[in-house]
């Protein structure tokens, strides 16, 4: 297995650990994810990632819930799907983001869509910077799909696909 983290910053010697910008809402016990800690993501979920940072998106794959008709409504044959809106299609095509290698005996597995965290300092192994991180998702058998507003999509949170949605505060029209 292989964990990332994801950075417009190319030079990053360690990562420290620091609390989430804006906490979640998180199940009693598990409020410390809120703390100071490394994010890091695994091979499998790092589309997640590949976005300029602030850039809103929603992603979507296949949970044990999803009807055959969901998936082929709404995935056809990618293994899942990222949605952006049209205005940050040109900053995601030039942007320059940065990929680094974690160590994974430094994390532990949050159980959340790939999601890894350390509590201490961390020395990343590799940097590998990626110029067009457009052309990243469909070797990945992820269709990137581009959107006038993702508020059109807040019904795909009552279906039986798994539903990320990452920075929407900074979406367009989102509440």
């Amino acid at each position: 297995m292989r964990l990332f983290h994801f950075s417009d910053d190319p030079d990053i010697a360690a990562f420290e650990p620091r609390p989430v910008r804006i906490p979640s809402v998180r199940p009693t016990g598990l409020e410390w994810l809120n703390g100071p800690l490394v994010w890091a993501i695994d091979a499998d979920h790092d589309f997640m990632y590949l976005f300029p940072r602030d850039c809103p998106c929603i992603l979507i794959w296949t949970t044990s819930e999803t009807s055959e008709a969901e998936r082929r409504q709404w995935l056809g044959k990618a293994r899942a799907a990222a949605f952006i809106e049209r205005r940050w299609l040109e900053r995601l095509e030039a942007q320059t983001i940065h990929r680094y290698e974690m160590p994974v005996e430094d994390f532990e597995d949050i159980g959340d869509a790939g999601m890894w965290v350390a509590r201490g300092r961390v020395v990343p192994i590799e940097r590998t910077s990626i110029s067009r991180p457009d052309q990243e998702f469909a070797p990945r058998a992820v269709d990137l799909r581009v959107v006038d507003s993702l508020r059109s999509l807040t019904s795909l949170w009552t279906t039986g696909l798994h539903v990320s949605g990452i920075r929407l505060r900074n979406a367009r029209d989102w509440e």
